[in-house]
Parts: C-alpha cells; structure tokens; sequence
C-alpha cells in the first residue's frame, strides 16, 4: 500500500523496472523459512544483505543478478533513495552465465493451495473516517490506503452456501482473520475467545450477519452488520458480494497511528472469477499454518 503510493509511483522507477530489472514480488515471511530452491535462492541474496535469515523479518528492497550476488538493497521506501539503489545496481551489474535453477518439490508448508472445490474471495478493507489532518506525506498514504486480502472457502462450505446454508466454520474464519484493519501493516488477528457475537442467515440470496469482536482489556474491538448477495447456477456461487460495516477501534504493533476512539471501517468481500494468478496468494492469516485458518 506504502510501495504504491510512493516507491512504485515515481515513473523513472517504474521505467527502469519495465526495461532494466526483472521485477519479483514476494512475502519473505515465507521465503525465509522455505526449504526448496526457491527458498534457499532468495537466503542466499537475504544472508548477504544486513538483514540475515533466522534475525528475524529479510523485508526490503533486494537487487541481485542472475547467480545470486547481492547488488544493493535497502529498506527505505522514498522514491529518491530507491531509484539511486537502482542505478547503483546497473552499474555494478556484470553479465553472468548461471544454471537455471531446478523447480524441485516445493515446500508444502510455505505453498499452500486454495481449497480444490471452494471458492476464493477477494477482501477489501477501507477507514471511511476519523483521522486527523496530517502534513506527514508517508502518513497521509497510510490514511487513504486499502488494505487487500484473499478468503478461501472450503468445497463443502462452497456446497452449503449453494443450499442457502452459512457454515458456522466460515462465518468465523471471516471474523477471526478477515474483519481486521490492514489499512496501515499487519494486523492482530482475532482469537476465538475475542467473538462476543456471530450469527448469519440467508435468505432470499441475502446474507446478513452481526459480529461483536473485542479484546479482553478492550483495547481493540469492531462492531459491524455484514450485508451481501450470494447467486448460484448448477450447483455453483456464482455471486458473492458482502460487505462488513461498523466500527472499530483500537490498534496493533504494525497498524499505529489509527484515528482515536471509535471510527468507521468497511469490509468488500467479492468473488474471485478464477482467472487471476493473485488467487493463489495464501491469505495472510494462514501463514505458515492453513490448516488452523481452513478449519
């Protein structure tokens, strides 16, 4: 979201990544961990970088060649800072003959795949309100920001729903890790012991829920009405459009500066088509273990 408004933004960047870089975007919270070889190649520039593998997060900027040799790399965002770790870059870039890399089996626990026979949703998150004027440019970009997600429903809640059935396992997987403010970071997920309240009915191809989530010391909570329309042919969804609204309130380790007290946040849950290589992305609350957010 940051990247977008700022780094990506600058055209002389995005030139140079049109014409002089081959561009790769990842989550290294699962590439630091992966034991393949995509795993161990993405290591292998990380550990030559200040930022090694098993001291925690590798995020940043990365520029290396065909072999794996670090060129430059920083972890500031600004778009001047980032354009001269570029041209640094070509200009230490030495053409290289390497050997591709052999795929071999990947890593099945940093490869998870959307449930054969479900559904992928894309989530959207949005605050509609409540932050103070701010002349911090990095600030304002946080305050307009999207937060983006996938939700994988499971083969036999995708049957249910065709029954005009709401599986109780799906309306929590929607609350515990998708009914959260990811505007500004990432997020606190939802515990269990967290939803005060959680019901959903269809009716009619309508779907309306009410959902109570709040934290023990009520620090972080969010009230909000789900509305949405499920359509089905042949035995398929092939309509899911639902929208959360309420309030929230509150904040994580990664999502400071939130508006203070209450303010208002909207969630858009809408059907993937299938199509789009982004349906493969894990969502965020399955890292590293999918079957504790697909149960």
């Amino acid at each position: 979201m940051l990247d977008r408004e700022s780094t990506f933004a600058n055209p002389a960047i995005v030139k140079l990544l049109q014409t002089r870089f081959i561009p790769v975007a990842i989550d290294q919270a699962y590439q630091r961990r992966q034991q393949d070889n995509e795993g161990r190649f993405y290591q292998k520039i990380a550990n030559q970088s200040p930022r090694k593998v098993g001291r925690g997060t590798t995020q940043g900027l990365f520029s290396a060649d065909a072999s794996g040799r670090l060129l430059a790399y920083t972890n500031n965002r600004g778009a001047e800072r980032v354009l001269r770790m570029m041209k640094g870059s070509l200009q230490k870039h030495r053409p290289v003959k390497v050997a591709a890399i052999a795929k071999g089996a990947a890593d099945a626990r940093y490869n998870p795949q959307p449930p054969k026979g479900g559904l992928v949703v894309r989530v959207t998150s949005k605050v509609l309100g409540g932050y103070e004027k701010t002349d911090n440019e990095f600030r304002r970009i946080f305050q307009s920001s999207l937060g983006r997600d996938n939700l994988w429903i499971r083969a036999d809640e995708h049957a249910a729903l065709v029954k005009g059935q709401v599986p109780q396992s799906l309306l929590r997987r929607i609350a515990r890790f998708h009914l959260v403010d990811n505007t500004r970071g990432e997020p606190p997920m939802w515990s269990v012991n967290e939803i005060k309240k959680l019901d959903g009915t269809i009716r009619n191809g309508q779907l309306r829920a009410n959902v109570h989530l709040q934290t023990a010391n009520n620090a972080r909570g969010y009230e909000a009405q789900l509305f949405g329309r499920i359509e089905t042919k042949n035995g398929n969804v092939t309509r899911l459009d639902l929208v959360a609204k309420g309030d929230f309130w509150g904040e994580g380790r990664y999502t400071r500066n939130a508006p203070k007290g209450r303010y208002p946040l909207a969630i858009a849950f809408t059907l993937a088509d299938g199509k789009d290589t982004a349906d493969v992305i894990p969502p965020q609350g399955s890292r590293g273990w999918i079957q504790g957010y697909i149960k």
